[in-house]
């Protein structure tokens, strides 16, 4: 169907509209101008719940920042000022903190669904990237979130993740101390970190701005994975999943509440409460838990690649731990071109169903292991996930899966196969009731 065209009725509306046509941008954006396939189901929410995240960290740490003093001597003091002395400083830090932890959960749920429909094929491929460009962004600005209450978790987080990058051959020293500002964690970090902290989620709201954009230009994907074939296939976005957004909206809401009001350091590490001592090591670092799958395959890297009989070192445990950190989330730019089978959803695709199944669970092996200590059996675990990780990717969608899979039939149309569902298969190409 055509997007109905926004069309306003008192002459102050049609003067402004002829000027700035705001209104109409977003009738046409997410209102009856904009056609979505009418089939979407709640998985479809997060997006929008990812955006609603977005404008809760920027409201919620533009306030922190005017209470927030990005001093070595005073910045955990002036956590605890906010906590304790400032008008629901609590309520703002810990929907802040929290708030954070919920972002990265409703966008792994994005990107997951994401996976499983196969919303990174064409015409996707530039929405896709794009959505892992604010992933990066995400994780750079929490990163450098999670330095600033300058407690000791914060402080030898990030001591040991800036060190990483002078396993760099050649510049690998110059890019830690031009992070850094120095040739360790202090006042200059702290200050770079709070600057970029502060600006990062305005450029993330940038880059939402274009990712919407995208969206927008070959419409949403849908279950079925299956292109539109018609105006009998679509609903306006207003009011059907409007409706759906707000009770999303509600339950999520729920959700975070019982975080931030009966368990608001359950996601945190109790160390962090500890003032920043720069004499006294923690006797296991690790990061926030939506970091903890990438720890997990920077620390798998134990051996060196050496010439044998030489003992010439060609790359260290050290870097291929870095690299291969860096490559698990830049290999998903690539996606669109590994995953070469012309059917979108896994759920005409039962091989393949299986292995992404497999998927899930090696990411979270990944985020447990990464949260326990480097010895024992869990090297071993983090490797053995590490090379899933890269098969699943590298190998299993470009290489074997054409080769194996076989995918079922594909349904005529959205419209077709909601309607079977509802009333039972009438063709062989039925597809599942929904």
């Amino acid at each position: 169907m055509a997007g109905v065209q926004y069309r306003p009725q008192s002459g102050f509306m049609q003067w402004m509209e002829s000027r700035l046509p705001l209104v109409g941008f977003v009738y046409s954006a997410v209102g009856k101008g904009y056609p979505t396939p009418r089939n979407l189901t709640y998985l479809w929410n997060f997006g929008f719940l990812a955006g609603v995240c977005l404008v809760v960290q920027i409201a919620t740490g533009i306030v922190l920042a005017m209470h927030y003093v990005p001093d070595a001597t005073m910045a955990f003091q002036s956590v605890e000022h906010i906590m304790r002395n400032v008008n629901y400083g609590w309520l703002l830090r810990y929907v802040h903190a929290n708030g954070a932890s919920m972002f990265f959960i409703v966008v792994y749920i994005h990107i997951f669904r994401g996976l499983y429909y196969g919303s990174y094929k064409a015409p996707r491929e530039v929405l896709w990237m794009l959505g892992v460009v604010i992933l990066l962004l995400m994780m750079a600005t929490a990163f450098m979130g999670y330095v600033l209450p300058w407690g000791q978790m914060s402080f030898w987080g990030a001591t040991v993740i800036t060190g990483l990058f002078s396993a760099i051959p050649v510049v690998g020293e110059q890019i830690q101390t031009l992070l850094l500002g120095g040739f360790s964690v202090g006042d200059p970090a702290l200050n770079r970190f709070f600057s970029l902290h502060y600006l990062l989620p305005f450029v993330i709201l940038g880059v939402v701005i274009l990712h919407v954009w995208a969206l927008h230009i070959p419409g949403s994907n849908n279950p079925l994975g299956i292109d539109v074939k018609g105006p009998q296939d679509q609903i306006p976005f207003h009011p059907y999943y409007t409706v759906k957004d707000g009770l999303g909206i509600v339950v999520f809401f729920m959700f975070f509440a019982l975080f931030v009001f009966f368990a608001p350091n359950s996601l945190g590490h109790p160390d962090n409460y500890i003032p920043a001592d720069p004499l006294v090591t923690p006797p296991h670092i690790v990061p926030e838990w939506y970091f903890l799958p990438f720890y997990a395959i920077l620390r798998s890297i134990t051996f060196d690649i050496a010439i044998p009989f030489t003992g010439i070192t060609l790359m260290s445990a050290k870097l291929l731990g870095v690299l291969a950190m860096f490559a698990s989330i830049l290999i998903l730019f690539a996606l669109p071109w590994l995953d070469r089978s012309p059917v979108r959803s896994c759920k005409f695709r039962p091989v393949y169903r299986i292995f992404f199944w497999v998927l899930m669970v090696d990411c979270v092996l990944l985020t447990y292991v990464g949260g326990m200590p480097a010895e024992g059996i869990w090297p071993t675990l983090a490797l053995i996930g590490t090379i899933y990780y890269f098969f699943h990717f590298l190998v299993l969608l470009p290489f074997i899966l054409p080769r194996i899979e076989k995918p079922e039939p594909l349904p005529n149309s959205i419209f077709e196969a909601v309607m079977e569902g509802k009333s039972g298969p009438s063709t062989p190409q039925a597809a599942p009731a929904e």
